[in-house]
């Protein structure tokens, strides 16, 4: 499911009298649930998301090391994949797994490219454009920040 249009429901279901919504897509199954009176995060629905190409994975509850360094994005040429969200960098949907994509790969519009978990939810981070990965910028499993450079597409 597009982010925008999740965040899009998220905003309904706020301003609304609804108190739970749940949709179900090709893609996975969204399920938006508003905190009642006595919920400390009343104002903020919460929303469990679950792609079904790919099973949930079991992410590992180590500390997060600090954030590695990316170059520079003067020094990056091509089209710069940047972090939609806060949140925990993986390459694959399970730890250990296979990369969704490696330095070299071709990739088109909609290619999942990672997963970026937030708030106990698994994010699948697609390609916008088509072309080839030159640089993987993030280290898996570890935090990333909001606009952070991700990948580089050229």
């Amino acid at each position: 499911m597009d982010l925008r249009k999740l965040k899009t429901l998220i905003d309904l279901v706020s301003e609304s009298d609804v108190s739970e919504l749940e949709i179900t897509e090709a893609e996975g199954k969204v399920r938006i649930v508003k905190g009642g009176a006595g919920a400390v995060a009343a104002a903020s629905p919460q929303v469990a998301y679950v792609p079904a190409p790919a099973p949930q994975a079991q992410m590992s509850a180590q500390a997060p090391a600090p954030v590695a360094a990316a170059p520079a994005v003067a020094e990056i040429k091509g089209f710069v994949v940047k972090a939609p969200m806060v949140g925990t960098f993986y390459r694959s949907a399970t730890p250990g797994g296979k990369p969704f994509v490696e330095t070299g790969a071709q990739v088109k519009p909609g290619d999942t490219l990672c997963i970026i978990e937030a708030m106990k939810i698994l994010n699948e981070i697609d390609a916008e454009k088509a072309g080839t990965i030159t640089q993987v910028l993030a280290e898996n499993g570890q935090p990333v920040e909001y606009g952070q450079p991700l990948f580089v597409i050229e």
